[in-house]
């Protein structure tokens, strides 16, 4: 489905001809994967570059564990708002090979997981959100090691109706992002002190779904679901619009997910229309995907250029190489919000390292 790879990691895979073979029969018992399987076999770079995973029940994050180099995503298995107990987190070796489809399963060794949805990790512990819970999970065990409920504020759900938690991002300095999306509202989660507390609530994020920080400038960046925007908050709950579609342009529908690569390049997936999207640090629009069906809550594997794509609807995902830029700025430049073409460049930048996401 991406135009291009760079990475050869997965010795594994077995012969093109076998691997077809299988493709096809895991469409035919997945009616609704079809299109995953047949743009993959058609327009993916080098096989050995690409993974697919099924059996999951309506994935909705797929991330990378830096520190233990495996993968996991989350499956709603059932209602996205419903307190069923019946989550479940695969777990993913370093070549992208399935070790444990349940490896966290609610309602099994005393874990609760109802709709786990976006995900983050911070050292060892995997961090869940699900429904109005930001529940944490040991990365080697599975154990649950935290689960903080967030409570609602008048301000932000006039409805009275629990915190809905979307997605989950970490800033490297010990806080937690978390979005509802119904409550147009982020919230800041203090991991000494396991708080929560309202970041900001506005209107203007139109349903923040997806969130990540920016790895050189440290701000949040939010995608909306309803409006299809894309917004910047600062650590201090200021928003600043940097996309949205206007009367003579409509690219986005809905957004579910948005990350970085090293290159400061932002990607973003269009659950609706099926597209993935790349902002380039040169101010670039481009499709790099389309035609998928339902892409989710997608992140980058920044170490090995790979990007990690959950289809809902399909009930399976996807890890994908990525290509390599040719150009771009020198190690000794400031990357900016301009890296991704929303704001003039500064001049004369000065030197900034790489942050952890």
């Amino acid at each position: 489905m991406f135009r291009s790879t760079t990475v050869n990691r997965h010795p594994h895979l077995v012969s093109k001809i076998s691997f077809v073979m299988s493709l096809l029969t895991r469409v035919m018992n997945h009616p609704a994967a079809w299109l995953v399987w047949i743009v993959s076999v058609v327009t993916a770079g080098p096989l050995s570059a690409q993974i697919t995973v099924t059996e999951l029940q309506s994935p909705y994050s797929f991330v990378n564990d830096p520190i233990e180099k495996g993968y996991f995503i989350s499956s709603v298995n059932g209602e996205a708002e419903t307190a069923d107990n019946n989550g479940f987190i695969t777990k993913l070796n370093s070549n992208g090979k399935l070790l444990n489809l349940k490896f966290i399963q609610g309602g099994k060794d005393d874990v609760i997981l109802h709709a786990p949805k976006g995900m983050a990790l911070v050292e060892h512990v995997l961090y869940v959100a699900d429904l109005d819970t930001l529940r944490g999970f040991d990365t080697t065990t599975g154990k649950p090691v935290m689960a903080l409920t967030v409570r609602s504020h008048a301000t932000s759900r006039p409805e009275s109706l629990p915190p809905s938690l979307s997605d989950v991002t970490f800033d490297g300095k010990g806080h937690l992002y978390c979005s509802d999306q119904k409550a147009n509202t982020i919230y800041r989660i203090d991991l000494v002190t396991q708080t929560a507390s309202v970041l900001v609530t506005d209107q203007s994020l139109a349903g923040p779904s997806g969130l990540a920080v920016h790895p050189k400038s440290g701000q949040i960046i939010a995608v909306s679901w309803e409006k299809g925007k894309i917004s910047e908050v600062s650590p201090e709950g200021v928003v600043t619009e940097l996309f949205s579609n206007g009367f003579f342009s409509n690219r986005f529908q809905n957004l579910r997910g948005v990350d970085f690569d090293r290159w400061g390049n932002m990607y973003v997936s269009d659950f609706t229309t099926g597209k993935v999207w790349r902002m380039s640090w040169d101010k670039r629009f481009q499709v790099i995907a389309e035609f998928l069906p339902s892409p989710g809550d997608l992140s980058i594997d920044r170490a090995n250029n790979l990007i990690l794509v959950p289809y809902e609807q399909a009930h399976a995902a996807e890890m994908n190489g990525l290509e390599t830029p040719t150009i771009g700025k020198t190690k000794q430049e400031k990357r900016t919000l301009a890296d991704y073409g929303f704001i003039p460049p500064p001049p004369k930048p000065a030197l900034e390292g790489l942050e952890k996401k």
